[in-house]
């Protein structure tokens, strides 16, 4: 039997709710690679998700802390729009998805992780990528080192 180690995954389960926002404490801290952000614009940012359902795993962020999708302004969905545009673009060519899920997951029942704070998921999938560890084990496969995905992808948001 094969064993896989994803260390990483503890932090995520072990987290204690936290009573800050996580992504509006993550642009106050001034360093974009620890935070594993790609691009800072004037309503939004693009970020990695720290925990991703697959390689490349992205999130555009309103700076703005809003819950609900409906409350965002013209302004804001626009560029959470132009944004998601750019990483399918950018995970196409870089990493060569083949496929995406975008999504928003809006309050609890939705299934949102960090429900107080509106984002898009842009989750990039390959033909074959779906497989029965997911489904049989609770455990996910990410093919490459978070870090070294953040360089690639950053490289080319420029």
């Amino acid at each position: 039997m094969n064993t896989l180690f994803a260390p990483w995954r503890m932090e995520f389960i072990e987290k204690k709710p936290d009573l800050h926002c996580v992504f509006c404490e993550m642009i106050k801290g001034g360093d974009d690679q620890k935070a594993q952000i790609l691009h800072r614009g004037k309503h939004s940012y693009v970020v990695m998700n720290k925990f991703p359902y697959s390689n490349g795993h992205l999130l555009v962020v309103p700076y703005r802390h809003e819950k609900d999708w409906p409350n965002l302004t013209k302004e804001e969905v626009l560029e959470l729009g132009e944004f998601t545009q750019k990483a399918v673009q950018v995970l196409s060519d870089i990493l060569h998805a083949e496929g995406f899920n975008l999504g928003v997951n809006l309050g609890k029942a939705a299934g949102a992780g960090i429900e107080r704070h509106v984002h898009q998921h842009i989750v990039p999938r390959w033909v074959g990528d779906y497989n029965f560890m997911p489904l049989l084990s609770e455990v996910k496969v990410i093919s490459e080192h978070l870090q070294t995905t953040y360089r690639k992808l950053l490289e080319a948001w420029k």
